[in-house]
């Protein structure tokens, strides 16, 4: 008595599975920008570059003048997560010292 199993040994078990990995996806990256505003002091803009951003003194200064002359400019670039986190921080420190400095995270 012999009993009928399938067995069909074509070598593919699971091959197919296993070359076909998912390709890993960026992350959305989401810009951070600073806003110019008449009353927030370059020197405090400076500061919060260096500080939150981790820019040289150079670059501060020279992305401060961006931001005075063309009314924003990026401060970074992060997973949105980071960038909302970083423009809550400026907001926050801003009004802390009395400034109404707006910094805002935006799709990349």
């Amino acid at each position: 008595m012999s009993g009928h199993f399938d067995d069909h040994q074509d070598g593919d078990s699971g091959a197919s599975v296993a070359a076909a990995k998912p390709r890993v996806k960026e992350p959305p990256r989401f810009v951070v920008l600073l806003h110019n505003d008449d009353y927030t002091t370059m020197e405090f803009v400076v500061e919060v570059l260096k500080r939150f951003f981790s820019k040289s003194e150079e670059q501060a200064v020279k992305l401060t003048l961006d931001i005075h002359q063309k009314g924003k400019a990026i401060a970074g670039i992060y997973t949105p997560e980071i960038a909302e986190a970083k423009a809550m921080q400026v907001i926050e420190s801003a009004r802390s010292r009395g400034f109404p400095l707006k910094a805002t995270a935006e799709p990349a």
